[in-house]
């Protein structure tokens, strides 16, 4: 990946910096900000909080800082978090707070649920207060928005570290804050997950729904069923199926290490198995399992697919494949299915499709039995039913509490809605994921007037694509007429597999939008929409560099007004007063070299142009992260103050001044 290489070429210019020991070029003595102008405000943070008031003064950590924490496990996530870029060793420990220290406290901050914190910061300490480990959680990801972007560094950076003296009460209007990834028609490795876990953690997604199973794939290992995966885990799509494109699968251990890493970042896992369609896979592996002991040496009877026998089909094609509800076998794989990925997930869902079944494949009363049959297992499992909006058809009685996503395109009361109006009709609960809002595989830009990004995306819920702006400017309440909060558990962006084949492919795909939806999911509603999406495309500004460090491959939308982020490099100067090498860093996103100026004030008289040097970018990976460097000798010892000033169109300059001693 492109911006991998970047970062290792940073890597490698800060550590051949630091082998020089003649003299050093540091920060200003005065512990005065690097970068200009100044991004660590209180107006920085995403998902918005509840409610924010500006003190005075600032909070600088410092060397000697501990973390107090009444949760260990949430106190070391916040010293992970900021010890890479500090440097500092951030001890975790409890009892009383000391002057310079972060504190974690367990108790009442006047906020409902369980999500809610407190967070105060003084010119003495950063204390956030909650009343669980999730609500600490929440706020530790606040306090990372609000120290400068470079806390995100993966290497060290030169400080201060400091944050604004604010008070912020704050907690989620919607408790399912969620992301979909589709690993059925795409495989992705559970590193790659994690990945995506830790990039959606901190905007306070609490929830990673997992696609599991589709016609191209199975992704699970299931006891008893090997042929699942050794057969049904081998493709994907692409035109050579397994051939060119071959697919893969976890094992239960690597499954529940998932799980376990998700909800260490406070997120809960829910597995999908689309049933009764979408299920090319399943019956392409089961068909000729004829020795298997579990089934009745006669599987050919779970398939109602267009085909018979079923074929292969590694395109993005839907609608031709379904298992047939009246087959003993049928049950017995999905029944073992739902017993062993609810046994390994202890969230309260278990999602079971029911979407995209043609009447050509099965009858509206075939289908409702079947999601009847499967809702009673499901439930008898302890779990709660969920399903794509479907589900809520005529002829089903989902369980009380049983949940809807509703991922139509219509809104207001036109006769594209009904499912959401029968779910609510039935005493469903509804998670609102409407296509052309919240669909993260839709193109950004698509149509007459462009097709961004090329080789990704489709378009079918976005014809003239899908950038930030449409990912923002929706209501969830309300959005089908008669559904309101009260029915409404939270949001959910579906990133569908079709197109991407790499966590590179979805990274582009997924951010910036996903910050769109974690907003909505978060914060209070919103009144005019118009000015709130102007302070929101401010609030995103400021997320580039937090981004780019941790080697997000984000698509840098026009639709946004990207900072630049400037800060010094620890380097130094070598014999004869020679200094050379990297002199700061730069996030620009989305802008090419050639567009950039920089200009180098030695401190003796002397300006010269700064050298860019970083990979350049390519239709699907972002460029973002520079190193700026520039040769020059000074002609006698002394103590020179050497300023740095990055420019270019659209952007405000910034400045960060160096003290170099020869």
């Amino acid at each position: 990946m492109a911006l991998v290489a970047r970062k290792r070429s940073l890597v490698g210019l800060a550590v051949l910096a630091a082998a020089l020991t003649v003299a050093t070029i540091s920060a200003p003595a005065t512990g005065a900000p690097l970068a200009a102008p100044a991004k660590a405000t209180v107006a920085q943070v995403v998902p918005k909080p509840v409610s924010i008031t500006a003190g005075n003064g600032k909070f600088t950590l410092t060397r000697p800082a501990r973390i107090v924490s009444d949760d260990a496990a949430v106190g070391n996530a916040l010293a992970g978090y900021l010890r890479p870029a500090t440097g500092y060793r951030l001890d975790v420990v409890t009892g009383a707070a000391q002057q310079g220290d972060i504190a974690l406290r367990i108790g009442d901050p006047g906020t409902p649920g369980d999500e809610g914190y407190q967070l105060d910061v003084t010119t003495a300490n950063a204390i956030v207060t909650a009343k669980t480990a999730h609500g600490l959680y929440n706020g530790v990801q606040t306090i990372r928005q609000l120290l400068p972007g470079w806390i995100d560094s993966p290497t060290g950076q030169v400080g201060p570290w400091s944050i604004p003296a604010v008070h912020i009460v704050d907690h989620p209007r919607y408790g399912y804050r969620g992301v979909m990834l589709d690993i059925a028609r795409h495989f992705e490795p559970a590193s790659a997950v994690k990945k995506l876990i830790d990039q959606v953690a901190a905007y306070k997604i609490n929830v990673l729904h997992l696609h599991v199973s589709d016609d191209q794939g199975f992704r699970i290992v299931i006891d008893g069923f090997p042929n699942l995966t050794e057969i049904g885990g081998q493709g994907s799509v692409g035109t050579g199926g397994r051939t060119m494109d071959p697919g893969g699968f976890w094992t239960q251990a690597e499954y529940r290490d998932v799980v376990a890493y998700a909800a260490a970042h406070f997120i809960t896992v829910v597995p999908e198995v689309d049933t009764p369609g979408h299920n090319n896979a399943i019956i392409m592996s089961e068909y000729n399992d004829t020795a298997n002991p579990l089934l009745d040496g006669h599987p050919q009877d779970i398939n109602c697919s267009r085909n018979d026998p079923p074929v292969w089909n590694f395109t993005g094609a839907v609608g031709y494949s379904a298992m047939c509800p009246d087959s003993d076998n049928t049950w017995t794989i999905l029944g073992t299915i739902i017993d062993q990925l609810t046994a390994m997930s202890p969230g309260p869902w278990y999602h079971l499709g029911g979407d995209e079944v043609p009447s050509t494949l099965m009858s509206h009363e075939q289908y409702a039995a079947l999601v009847n049959r499967e809702s009673d297992i499901v439930t008898d499992h302890g779990k709660t039913v969920m399903g794509w909006a479907e589900i809520a058809g005529e002829g089903t009685t989902p369980p009380a509490g049983s949940v809807a996503q509703y991922w139509s395109t219509s809104s207001g009361g036109g006769s594209g809605t009904v499912t959401a109006r029968n779910a609510v009709a039935k005493g469903m609960k509804i998670v609102m994921s409407p296509a052309n809002h919240t669909y993260l595989d839709m193109k950004y830009l698509a149509g007459s007037a462009g097709n961004v990004p090329p080789t990704l995306g489709l378009n079918w819920a976005c014809s003239r694509g899908c950038d930030i702006d449409q990912f923002y400017n929706w209501e969830p309440e309300g959005y089908v007429t008669g559904v309101t909060d009260a029915n409404i558990i939270g949001v959910e962006a579906p990133m569908w597999g079709e197109t991407v084949v790499t966590l590179d492919h979805v990274d582009y795909m997924v951010f910036p939008r996903v910050l769109a939806i974690a907003e909505i999911g978060w914060s209070p509603k919103r009144g005019a929409l118009a000015p709130a999406y102007a302070d929101f495309q401010n609030r995103v500004a400021a997320q580039g560099v937090r981004l780019t460090l941790p080697d997000t491959n984000f698509y840098p939308t026009p639709k946004v007004p990207w900072h630049l982020d400037l800060r010094a490099a620890r380097t130094a100067v070598g014999p004869g007063g020679q200094a050379s090498g990297a002199l700061a860093y730069l996030s620009a996103p989305g802008r090419p070299a050639s567009t950039i100026t920089t200009t180098i004030n030695w401190g003796d008289g002397t300006t010269s142009a700064g050298t860019l040097t970083g990979e350049a970018a390519t239709p699907t990976s972002v460029n973002g992260l520079y190193t700026i460097g520039g040769d020059h000798t000074y002609g006698a010892p002394g103590t020179y103050t050497v300023t740095l000033t990055v420019s270019a169109d659209g952007a405000a300059p910034v400045t960060t001044t160096l003290t170099v001693e020869v």
